[in-house]
């Protein structure tokens, strides 16, 4: 399936349709497309497109949907009147590619007609870097034998629904402004973002358009009579624009689209390689010695830079990025802890933007505090448009028909905490003060104000407590302190007042300022650091390890390793209830700690004490949690384990071990991969002198060279054998 630069598929497997249609995801930080088939006309729905922002609710379901963009892809091709698909005719010959270095998906097919014709096509598309507005596609038809007479149909699909058979639109408006082209417009139905595409045929034939525009899927019809050898060529040129970039997005579209029609497909692609190229210098990964992990971190890189949005700063990445349904669209922890950290370190603008959702989204936060009882700012476990808690209340039916209660969207805290801890990654690679001083530091201390008004004083054991959460680890729920939550906690509180005394010293009117706005005075203060010194961090004496949460050690142990090989998780074997009675472990927790705070929790022994104690425990049932694992095992020297580990992140959309890779990337393990190869395999980290490594490379890496930015310089590492080189530029 794979080789050095490109993930391939050279036969097609249609229990694995969906899942290529996943990894063949082509996008520009603005739209994602799946890479469903150009002729493809029969699938479970057609949600190709998804746009960063377009959420929509449906009416009585609180929790909205990344709603789908029209169907801009299908293009239909006859040959003689018999229609180009993979299941008619025959197939002579097939080939799918997607090349992480110029973000293109390429597909060549050897078919036979019917009729006997027989034809080359090859099909190509990118989402443009240049211009995020632009989506194209072009079909190269070679003639190999016969004369047939061609006929190529494009145009917009608007009769788009989510699996669920929702439909998020208002009725399409649809029509054509010039001989060759069309365009649809719609609005969300409960949200009012509009959305208008145009799309337009172009060929090298000069072939004269027939447009069908008045109907729920606009065409323009290219036909042309071909000889044996002859060479027909059909690029589709789409723009989008929706009522978050313009008042009038449908004018905008059609301009875009008069725009990329004189330039023509080969200049619009070439000024997205040229954009790319630039963008994916700063993000590259070499490894030599094991071809597929090499494969595997290009792969993760180039699909968290696809969903990260390169204009602007008002969306972030769902977990499922772009590429695919699953978790509506919804941001999570993901992002600001998997996905953010390798875009601070490579392309520092990139995560600013992400991080700005969180600042336009602080009004959300404190309403969500307020409406629970507390202070500051707490933000909710999924996040959509709005800022509120959009996390669904119960779980789709299962097979008899029965619904589980989810709790994360009133339990699961710690995302504040983590959000925070996103923020300070950045200020301190980057040394962006204008950022912290008008943004960073109020949501640090917002954030600060919720844990100090969270926490609950147990008066009979003399110490404060937080009670009543979910930690990580999501197989356990409403559990008192959890340790990563605690731990975390009391860390935000400590980073709070650090960054108050920096504001107070270099930025005193900003300070005034905020010390008015969040009631920060030496009263609230005085409490932080009471809360600090006697707030509860769970810890067993006797095995000199850190709690998971209270009473941890008195469920039930489990023989994770006995239930091995598997895809499906622990829960789902056990079944939602008995788990939370198990020693099992969803994911990394206390593992996650040690991942985030290292040796502040303790030397290396104290480390691989919690080490040993929790992995074993540890089901991997997130796709989060094996590069998590992977990077403090490569910390802690497990080379050949950390190896192991690394290898099942790397696998969890490129082999499916999770089984669920059609739902979309998952968005993770990919920037989760990246961290455990930088600060895990390479041992970065940040010294008094700036940037530094401590490698621990399995055995046959021969080579890993990547870069990463500090403060606004470039550090190219290059660790070889047993020699380390830093390049600076």
């Amino acid at each position: 399936m794979s080789s050095r630069s490109v993930v391939r598929e050279i036969l097609t497997c249609p229990e694995q349709a969906l899942q290529y249609e996943t990894l063949f995801t082509v996008g520009n930080g603005y739209a994602g497309v799946r890479g469903m088939f150009e002729e493809q006309e029969s699938h479970p729905y057609f949600d190709s497109t998804r746009i960063h922002g377009l959420f929509n609710s449906i009416e009585g379901d609180l929790s909205p949907d990344l709603a789908p963009a029209p169907h801009w892809l299908g293009l239909s091709l006859e040959f003689d009147g018999h229609r180009f698909t993979l299941d008619s005719g025959r197939v002579l010959g097939y080939e799918r590619w997607l090349d992480p270095a110029t973000a293109t998906l390429t597909r060549r097919v050897l078919w036979e007609s019917p009729a006997g014709d027989v034809v080359r096509l090859e099909f190509e598309r990118f989402a443009s870097s240049a211009d995020q507005h632009v989506l194209a596609l072009r079909v190269t038809v070679t003639v190999l034998k016969g004369a047939p007479d061609v006929r190529v149909r494009g145009g917009i699909e608007t009769r788009v629904t989510l699996s669920s058979g929702f439909n998020h639109w208002k009725p399409w408006e649809t029509g054509s402004l010039a001989p060759d082209n069309v365009w649809a417009y719609s609005e969300t139905t409960q949200s009012g973002y509009g959305l208008a595409m145009s799309a337009a045929l172009v060929s090298d034939l000069n072939a004269t358009p027939i447009v069908e525009a008045n109907s729920p899927h606009p065409l323009v019809e290219l036909s042309a009579s071909l000889e044996t050898g002859q060479q027909f060529r059909v690029a589709k040129l789409v723009t989008v624009y929706t009522s978050r970039d313009s008042a009038d997005p449908l004018a905008e579209a059609q301009n875009a689209l008069d725009r990329a029609r004189r330039a023509g497909y080969d200049a619009l692609y070439e000024a997205h390689l040229a954009h790319w190229s630039r963008r994916w210098e700063e993000s590259d990964v070499v490894l030599e010695g094991d071809e597929f992990l090499e494969l595997a971190l290009r792969f993760s890189m180039y699909h968290v830079l696809i969903a990260a949005p390169q204009h602007d700063d008002d969306v972030s990445i769902g977990a499922k990025t772009l590429s695919g349904a699953g978790y509506r669209g919804h941001v999570f922890w993901d992002t600001e802890l998997f996905m953010v950290p390798p875009l601070t370190l490579t392309q520092p603008q990139l995560s600013r933007n992400l991080l700005m959702y969180r600042y336009h989204r602080l009004a959300g936060a404190r309403a969500k505090a307020r409406e629970n009882g507390y202070e500051g700012a707490m933000f909710p476990w999924e996040s959509a448009d709005t800022g509120s808690e959009v996390t669904p209340k119960w779980s789709n039916p299962d097979a008899e028909g029965k619904r589980i209660r989810i709790w994360t969207g009133e339990l699961e805290q710690h995302v504040t905490s983590d959000i925070a801890y996103a923020i300070m990654q950045y200020w301190r690679w980057t040394g962006d003060e204008a950022f912290m001083r008008d943004y960073g530091a109020e949501i640090v201390l917002d954030g600060a104000r919720f844990w100090a008004s969270r926490v609950e004083w147990n008066d009979k054991a003399g110490r404060y407590e937080i009670n009543h959460v979910i930690g990580p680890d999501e197989y356990h729920e409403d559990v008192n302190n959890n340790a990563f939550t605690n731990r975390m906690a009391r860390w935000h509180l400590e980073t709070a007042q650090q960054v108050w005394a920096w504001l107070r010293d270099r930025h005193p009117a900003k300070a005034q300022e905020l010390a008015a706005s969040l009631s920060l005075d030496d009263k609230a203060f005085d409490h932080w650091q009471t809360v600090i010194d006697r707030l509860y961090i769970p810890f067993d004496e006797e095995r000199q390890v850190y709690i998971q949460f209270d009473n941890f050690f008195d469920l039930t142990p489990v023989d994770v390793l006995a239930f091995e090989p598997r895809v499906a998780s622990l829960q789902s074997v056990f079944g939602h209830e008995p788990t939370q009675k198990l020693r099992i472990i969803k994911q990394a927790d206390v593992v996650m700690l040690i991942a985030l705070l290292g040796e502040q929790l303790g030397d290396k022994a104290a480390l691989r004490r919690n080490w040993d104690m929790y992995y074993p425990m540890c089901d991997h049932g997130s796709s989060l949690s094996p590069g998590a694992h992977a990077w403090v095992a490569a910390r802690l020297g497990l080379v050949d384990l950390a190896r192991d580990l690394f290898e099942h992140a790397a696998s969890i959309d490129l082999r499916d071990n999770k089984g669920n890779a059609r739902d979309g990337i998952h968005g993770a393990a990919c920037g989760g991969l990246w961290q455990a190869m930088a600060f895990g395999f390479a041992g970065l980290h940040l010294t008094e002198n700036g940037p530094a490594l401590d490698p621990h490379l399995p055995p046959g890496w021969k080579r890993l060279r990547f870069s990463i930015r500090y403060q606004g310089e470039r550090y190219t590492f290059t660790i070889e054998g047993g020699d380390v080189r830093i390049d600076r530029a």
